[in-house]
């Protein structure tokens, strides 16, 4: 196989999955260094591929797939911060927090929370009295959508939220 027909073959490859893809993985499969691959990479890009380069691999822009799922959990005010740092510490966006109040209906508030710097934002504009935590109605039980980039982030985000006892069975 020359090098244009690997470069075109990694580029179908990367076209056809919806989740990264690493150099390790790539290199594997058509036997050569991911030295080479890192330059068959640059040469594709200079060619007009928005490929785009995350921590888990090779991603065609525009191409990446965001899972979602919505968790259902309680926690003290005090676990609030533990919660949310979980959540983006596994690379989880923390999009919303909802209530089903028994009177109200559904209540919910977007949060867009991806980072410590954001969880910190956050709990500061409570603590500085701006308002307080939606789950405070319903008992501490609340509902997150979560969005990552991909199920195996979602299901590490789900594993650590059980094992700390936020998750709750619906």
């Amino acid at each position: 196989m020359t090098g244009k027909e690997r470069r075109r073959e990694i580029l179908n490859t990367i076209r056809g999955t919806k989740v990264p893809i690493s150099g390790t993985e790539l290199a594997k499969k058509y036997n050569v260094s991911r030295q080479v691959i890192v330059q068959d990479i640059a040469l594709l890009r200079a060619e007009n591929n928005e490929i785009y380069s995350t921590t888990r691999g090779y991603i065609l822009q525009g191409e990446s797939q965001v899972f979602s799922r919505t968790f259902s959990v309680s926690h003290s005010d005090s676990q609030m911060e533990d919660e949310l740092n979980i959540i983006v510490d596994f690379g989880g966006n923390v999009v919303n927090v909802f209530v089903e109040h028994e009177i109200y209906g559904n209540l919910s508030a977007e949060l867009n929370i991806n980072s410590r710097r954001k969880v910190k934002e956050f709990l500061e504009k409570i603590k500085n009295g701006a308002s307080t935590p939606l789950k405070n109605l319903t008992f501490g039980k609340h509902f997150h959508k979560v969005e990552a980039d991909s199920e195996e982030t979602l299901n590490l985000i789900e594993k650590e939220l059980r094992e700390k006892g936020y998750l709750q069975e619906n």
